[in-house]
Formats: C-alpha cells, sequence, structure tokens
C-alpha cells in the first residue's frame, strides 16, 4: 500500500475537527430543525472529509446530511466543498423504476387507457405483403396445400374404410359438422345476447375506444353465422384475453393504436414578454387631436 493511499484512509485532524463548520452549511442548506447530531465522518481524500448528521425530516427515514470539508496543502483554514442529503445504509428507498411496458399486467386496462403497439411487435405481422404469393400462414398457400394433401393422403390409406364419396356424411365430415345435434337459431341469438352485453359496443370500455376489433389485428375470426358478427380477442393485456367479442367492440389495446394522444396545450400568456413594443420619447407632431397649422404670429414670439 502506497503512501498517499494510507494518507487518503486517515481523516485529516483539521478537517475532522470542523465539526461545527459542517453543521452550519447543513443548516443553511436544511429547514431549522431538520440536521440532527453528528453520526460519524468518513475520509475522501487528501484533506477532504465527510461528515454525516441525521436528518429529521418526516419521509426520509435513514437518510443523512453529508457535508465535505477540504483544505488546502499547507493551510490552516478550512472551506465547505458540498452539503447535500443521501440515504445511509438503513434509509427507506424508493424501488427500482420500471419501464410501464414491463409494469402493465393483464387485467390493468381500464376504460379510456391507451396502450400503444411497437411497430415491431412480435405478436403481429403484416396482414397482406403485396405480392402474389399468399403469407405462408395462409389456407392457401402452398405449404397448407401439401400438408393437407399429406394428412388426406394418411386417411384415405388407412385400413379403416372412408364414407363413400358424394354420400351425406362424406360430405358432413368434410365440413366438420358431422354432429348429433348442432345450436339451433334460438341457442345462436341468446349466445350472441350474452357476448353483446359482456364485451359489446355499449360497455364502458369500448365507448372509451379508439378503434373497433374489427380492424384489431388481435382479433381471431371464427367461423359459422356468428363469425359476422364476433371473433376471440387474443391480446393478453387486454380485459376481454379469449373472450368471444363483438366486432364493433374495442379497448385501448387495439393493434393499430400506435400514437399516443398529444398532452394538452397551455393557454397563450396573456402578456407577452418576449416581444420589445417600441416606445418614442417624444410624440409625434402629427399625433394629436388638433391639427397642426403654421401661424406667422404665433411664430413671431417664438410658438410653434
Amino acid at each position: 500500500m502506497s503512501a498517499a493511499t494510507t494518507r487518503s484512509r486517515t481523516p485529516d485532524r483539521l478537517c475532522a475537527e470542523a465539526v461545527d463548520l459542517a453543521r452550519a452549511a447543513a443548516e443553511e442548506a436544511a429547514a431549522p430543525g431538520i440536521v440532527g447530531e453528528h453520526v460519524g465522518l468518513v475520509s475522501e481524500g487528501d484533506r477532504v472529509v465527510t461528515h454525516f448528521f441525521a436528518c429529521r425530516e418526516l419521509g426520509y427515514r435513514g437518510w443523512r446530511w453529508a457535508v465535505t470539508v477540504a483544505r488546502a496543502s499547507r493551510a490552516k483554514i478550512v472551506t465547505v466543498d458540498e452539503a447535500v442529503l443521501l440515504p445511509g445504509p438503513d434509509a427507506v428507498l424508493a424501488p427500482e423504476w420500471v419501464p410501464w411496458s414491463e409494469r402493465l399486467r393483464p387485467g390493468d386496462m381500464g376504460p379510456g387507457d391507451l396502450l400503444p403497439t411497437d411497430a415491431e411487435d412480435l405478436r403481429l405481422e403484416p396482414g397482406w405483403t403485396g405480392e402474389d404469393e399468399p403469407p405462408p400462414n395462409s389456407v392457401v398457400s402452398d405449404e397448407m396445400a401439401a400438408l393437407a394433401e399429406a394428412e388426406d393422403a394418411e386417411v384415405t390409406a388407412g385400413p379403416l374404410a372412408a364414407p363413400a364419396r358424394g354420400s351425406i356424411a362424406a360430405v358432413a365430415e368434410e365440413l366438420g359438422v358431422r354432429r348429433a345435434r348442432v345450436l339451433s337459431r334460438y341457442g345462436l341469438h341468446i349466445a350472441a345476447d350474452r357476448w353483446e352485453e359482456a364485451f359489446g359496443p355499449k360497455t364502458p370500455m369500448a365507448q372509451a375506444a379508439p378503434a373497433a376489433c374489427v380492424s384489431c389485428g388481435f382479433l381471431l375470426r371464427i367461423g359459422g353465422s356468428l363469425g359476422q358478427a364476433f371473433g376471440v380477442c387474443a391480446n393478453e393485456f387486454s380485459p376481454a384475453d379469449g373472450r368471444v367479442v363483438s366486432l364493433a367492440y374495442g379497448c385501448g389495446g387495439h393493434s393499430e393504436a400506435a400514437v399516443m394522444p398529444r398532452p394538452p396545450q397551455p393557454a397563450p400568456p396573456v402578456i407577452d414578454e418576449t416581444r420589445v413594443d417600441p416606445f418614442p420619447l417624444r410624440p409625434a407632431s402629427d399625433s394629436g387631436s388638433v391639427p397642426v397649422t403654421a401661424d406667422e404670429d404665433t411664430e413671431e414670439l417664438g410658438h410653434s
């Protein structure tokens, strides 16, 4: 260990004795009665010492007033460097700041809240590319067509006999409706009424939404006749995540709500202090209400 390091860790005697000077600086920076007892000191370097005083301010439990004093080489006068309020080892501190995008949890969104989506959100992809080739996840793409053909080949090549082509059973199996019973018109209507009441356009969330679900990228379409009016929400931050929603429903988590609303602009100041209005020292000759006329008699007497 070098001599300089040894000196820096040993508090300077004159700086360590300047407790009253440090307390006066702390009381000048703080409100009256806030600076408490002297709780210690630490050497910051050669002839530089920081004194700590307890803080009696409500809400700052464990904080300390830190006053750094120093003196020049071979000088006997100690001066104040700075006085600040610092947290101590047992201080009550605010939790670490976390961005809102990481604090948000499903169910936190309420009516009127707006959740902008990133342009590069991994949960979304372009609905169309402008090319003739369909997207990879499209039902008419080459990959999906080949997969469908492979699945059909496996089914038809099995040991079980397939229904005769053209029969009602074969058509029903191809359409996916080979069930004993299906929903009646009455069942469809009461289901639509329930979904419309829970996640419809008349709810407070939909009334304050920036747009409807029909234009949202998180909406999953459903088949059947109800697909013309309903879909399934797939936004995890939406209150309707995993629920059947009306196409006229909406919330602040719309996929295209990428622009936050502008803050309200303050009214212009009544007095404009940024502009200078010129004021002449002498009024103009034609600024009065009486016109200027030349009078020979008054000119001789010295009047204008």
